[in-house]
């Protein structure tokens, strides 16, 4: 029995099949260029495999809702020439077996809370910090998803009085991705995050943003673990300083395990959300 999974973002399509037991047999990355070259691309990969499930993770926002005309599209993405497009139905029409839907963060909380640094909890935010910020929640080993899937990235925060940069976010300028995701780092200092200098004043910034995001996620959702994970975690000096702000501003008010073991980096670096689709599409057999 095979298996297929997509983690689609904005840069890149990574595409795998796996058996049974979720060994990965063969495994390809795409650019996401316009859909119809993309799509062509994808199936032409998938095209060679009896797949009996497959499991969407993808970039959005994206409709969810069975009942609404947008349910598998793309939603309002910056991404030229995606919105509107039809992810699912195109899969669909191609692959007549049961396919799991959900945002590329919501299947990264998924594979980390099987198989990574969430494993034996029911609960987690998985919170990927990079060119932008997004997160995904499973609450009850299951996937979290209302009226919509969470847009973690787009709280608003308490700016440090000494900030003036305006934020990159064109929807809110000054929310949590506006003022801390990976690009922020370059627009305030003119040097690229992996260069900045481990002293520099701009990461008690980012830390204390980061922090307070995390505190209003274990506020409103209580969590059993917080797992980081994108471009921006790979600064160990970065993490560390999270957690202590965290601990600072939560003030000892919520009963949380200690923070260098409730906020923790991701145990699938750079597979989460493959892993997590995967998994998504093993479960759709099992229903």
């Amino acid at each position: 029995m095979l298996y297929g999974g997509i983690e689609a973002g904005g840069t890149k399509f990574v595409c795998a099949v796996a058996d049974e037991k979720l060994q990965i047999k063969e495994k390809i990355s795409i650019a996401t260029t316009d859909p119809q070259t993309t799509f062509k691309q994808v199936f032409a990969f998938f095209d060679r495999y009896p797949i009996e499930a497959l499991g969407i993770g993808s970039f959005g926002p994206i409709g969810i809702q069975p009942d609404q005309e947008n349910y598998g599209h793309i939603l309002a993405t910056p991404k030229e020439g995606w919105a509107g497009v039809d992810f699912l139905g195109q899969m669909k029409q191609r692959y007549k077996v049961p396919t799991a839907w959900t945002t590329d963060v919501n299947a990264a909380a998924f594979g980390e809370i099987k198989r990574g640094a969430a494993k034996g909890r029911h609960s987690c935010i998985y919170l990927t910090i990079g060119t932008g910020i997004g997160g995904g929640v499973v609450i009850n080993d299951e996937v979290f998803e209302g009226i919509s899937h969470p847009e973690m990235g787009h709280l608003y925060i308490k700016r440090a009085a000494e900030d003036t940069y305006q934020g990159t976010c064109p929807y809110h300028k000054d929310c949590l991705e506006g003022l801390a995701a990976g690009p922020s780092l370059e627009a305030r200092t003119g040097i690229k995050g992996e260069k900045l200098p481990l002293d520099h004043p701009i990461w008690d910034l980012q830390a204390n943003y980061q922090a307070q995001a995390l505190m209003s996620y274990t506020l409103i959702l209580a969590p059993e673990i917080i797992v980081l994970g994108g471009g921006v975690m790979n600064q160990d000096h970065l993490l560390k300083k999270i957690q202590q702000q965290f601990s600072e501003l939560m003030a000892g008010y919520m009963e949380t395990p200690k923070a260098e073991d409730y906020i923790v980096r991701w145990g699938l670096p750079n597979e989460s959300g493959l892993i997590g689709a995967l998994l998504l599409a093993q479960r759709e057999l099992e229903y």
